[in-house]
């Protein structure tokens, strides 16, 4: 009786591991002609899409994966105007949709990881109502 139950635990441990078998398939690999490629995908910029805020010198664009820290050009100035039309407080936050250079280099005033020169603004929508929780501390 013990052999048969020793069998049985030794039979379902044994058909209970899962099988790691690789699979064969080869995936194939697409390689694009630089000559193939438009100017926009040749230029070395993202598209980025997030909530843009612009307050006290410091800019930040958040996206769904990660946090960027913008860097201070012209190019931010004009977008920091386009959205303050959407703005009905300076720390009010904007939807943008921008291309730009992305970079993980070390500067001196911005200590995010990662960090984005604006080359070109697509969009700028305000931010649903629903999302923009802001809170307030005091009698203003």
């Amino acid at each position: 009786m013990k052999k048969v139950l020793i069998l049985l635990i030794c039979l379902s441990a044994f058909l209970s591991c899962k099988k790691d078998v690789k699979s064969q398939t080869s995936e194939e690999t697409t390689i694009t002609d630089d000559s193939e490629r438009t100017a926009k995908q040749s230029d070395g910029l993202t598209l980025l899409k997030g909530e843009f805020v612009y307050y006290d010198g410091a800019a930040v664009l958040q996206t769904h994966a990660e946090i960027y820290g913008v860097l201070l050009t012209d190019k931010l100035e004009e977008l920091n105007e386009e959205a303050k039309k959407y703005k009905t407080e300076p720390t009010d936050m904007v939807q943008v949709t921008i291309r730009g250079k992305i970079t993980n280099d070390k500067h001196e005033t911005i200590l995010w990881d990662n960090k984005v020169e604006v080359h070109e603004i697509l969009s700028v929508k305000p931010n649903p109502k629903e999302e923009n929780n802001v809170i307030k501390l005091g009698n203003q």
